[in-house]
């Protein structure tokens, strides 16, 4: 009768012991779920933000490099002008 209560009690302590085991596992999962989520949640902020600062650079790109916009900057900064018809000499084969 000793023995059979005696192992009662070790495969009872036991299973307490995997019960309380398994129960901060599941604690500590979640809480890395959590954390996880919120890391997640800032990187896509950072996503998205960095999305519209390329949408910007792109259009400022079209922008500054527009044949209207070069032509102007051609004409004003360097002094460039379309030659006369009479000054241009075409080069054959």
């Amino acid at each position: 009768m000793f023995t059979s209560v005696s192992s009662q009690f070790f495969l009872s302590a036991a299973l307490v012991l995997i019960l309380l085991a398994s129960s901060v596992a599941a604690i500590h999962a979640r809480h890395e779920a959590r954390r996880l989520f919120i890391e997640l949640d800032a990187q896509i902020g950072i996503r998205d933000e960095l999305n519209i600062d390329w949408g910007r650079l792109q259009i400022e790109h079209s922008t500054w490099a527009s044949p209207g916009r070069i032509e102007q900057m051609a004409t004003d900064k360097l002094g460039m002008r379309v030659p006369e018809p009479a000054a241009v000499v075409i080069i054959g084969p």
